[in-house]
């Protein structure tokens, strides 16, 4: 049900009630975690400032955007008002897929104030099975083409319809369908040319050891070429034989929490569409260069995709402060990390490996480095705009994700989580029957294990 506000007003409760279901608010629930339908009920107060119809039609929009079904509307002259004639408290009673409430809620902390759940502390949806991970596609608009001024295709038409052409391919995807097959125009492959070139000539002294193994594999068995951008089906295969990763198609930048959240499965979410030709060193946004180039070789290491599935692990169920945390170590290790290497220094983040020119700058004389730490790194600013000032150094990918896994147990959650290979599943363990059960099943694995240690002696 799509809501505007004639549908609210007509689902009122009694005015008489003078917004005491606001004062109550923090004894409620806000949302109905284990609901079997995938919906939860969600309750929320906010505060719009100097309300107009503009400002009214901004907060029905977000709903609206949702498909919300709401349940119970009120509004009331703000408490705490800074213009005592204009501000309003409104609280609002509404279903919605349990997959969209973190997203809705920051759509309504930018067009509404002081915006809050009535549990702050519940555990936020996250998916239990690959084919959940399609509804995970919130998109972050920082770098739209259509939005962004200083975007190089914003006043390029014909780039835009482009990309809206592969926005519609990521959007209709739905897991188990078959990769999407591109055929790339003589304009987008001559960018990726120059992008290839000029980067592969770095990567024997830049680019760490497990990177260098799988870029060669990958020229060997995935068309990687500089006059040909290898298919997504062909290169997710590839990962999967290796590593278990898989490829799906995206839109654009996701927003934080569906991105990691796909990690915890071992999918990795990926553009298609190819980086504006006339800026072909540096790209805003991610885009295929960024993905096959900086992602793809490092996902084909085993050790660096449980790194990657780590974090995407402890994401499932993290607070909205946690999600910030874990978002900022994958920037400062999975995009921006380097580590050390036979007393060298190497990089193995995408961020440096898919840029010419801060890979080259990453390994200068010029940034600081600091060591890898992830009470630190998790709460250190980064930059997204120019080249990063700091860059965390691991002392080996090993090294890393130790530490990556020690951060993670400490992340408080009333639950532990499960994944299971065998049926690509999220298992939350919350009773002693199914811990047992997992554990009885890594006692066979490591009898197996151990009996092949024997034959080998």
């Amino acid at each position: 049900m799509k809501t505007d506000l004639v549908g609210i007003s007509g689902q009122k409760k009694e005015a008489s009630k003078e917004m005491h279901s606001m004062q109550s608010l923090n004894r409620q629930d806000s949302l109905d975690f284990n609901r079997e339908d995938g919906r939860a009920t969600l309750i929320l107060t906010f505060t719009l400032c100097n309300v107009g119809k503009i400002e009214l039609s901004k907060a029905a929009k977000v709903f609206e955007m949702f498909e919300t079904e709401i349940h119970h509307f009120e509004t009331r002259r703000a408490r705490k008002s800074k213009n005592s004639d204009g501000d309003l408290d409104v609280f609002v009673e509404c279903e919605i897929r349990s997959a969209d409430i973190s997203i809705l809620i920051a759509s309504l902390k930018r067009v509404a104030e002081n915006v809050k759940t009535s549990r702050e502390d519940k555990v936020p949806w996250f998916p239990r099975k690959v084919q959940d991970l399609d509804n995970c596609h919130h998109l972050i608009t920082k770098y739209d083409p259509n939005l962004d001024h200083g975007h190089p295709g914003y006043a390029d038409l014909e780039y835009k319809k482009r990309r809206a052409f592969f926005a519609d391919l990521a959007f209709n995807y739905r897991a188990g369908d078959p990769l999407p097959h591109i055929k790339y125009t003589a304009q987008e492959t001559a960018t990726w040319r120059e992008v290839y070139r000029k980067l592969s000539s770095l990567y024997p002294t830049h680019a760490c050891t497990q990177y260098l193994d799988a870029f060669q594999q990958l020229e060997k068995y995935c068309g990687y070429q500089e006059d040909n951008i290898p298919q997504l089906q062909d290169v997710s295969t590839f990962l999967k034989e290796r590593t278990g990763f898989q490829l799906r198609p995206a839109a654009g930048l996701l927003s934080a929490r569906d991105f990691l959240a796909r990690l915890a499965f071992r999918v990795f979410q990926s553009t298609q569409y190819i980086r504006h030709f006339s800026s072909p060193v540096h790209s805003p946004e991610p885009d295929l260069c960024h993905e096959l180039l900086g992602h793809v070789p490092m996902l084909a290491d085993k050790e660096f995709a449980q790194f990657s599935q780590d974090i995407g692990l402890a994401s499932l169920g993290s607070s909205e402060a946690e999600i910030e945390k874990l978002a900022t170590l994958y920037w400062f290790t999975v995009e921006f990390g380097l580590c050390k290497e036979n007393g060298s220094i190497r990089a193995y983040g995408a961020g440096l490996l898919s840029s010419y020119g801060e890979l080259k700058y990453a390994l200068s004389n010029k940034p600081e480095y600091k060591p890898f730490d992830p009470e630190v790194t998790a709460v250190h600013p980064y930059q997204d705009q120019a080249f990063q000032p700091v860059y965390f150094i691991a002392e080996s990918l090993e090294d890393a994700k130790v530490r990556l896994q020690n951060y993670a147990m400490q992340i408080k959650k009333p639950f532990s989580l499960h994944f299971d290979p065998f049926t690509s599943s999220i298992e939350v363990m919350n009773i002693p029957q199914k811990v047992k059960r997992t554990l009885y099943q890594m006692k066979e694995e490591l009898k197996s294990l151990c009996l092949a240690l024997e034959n080998l002696s």
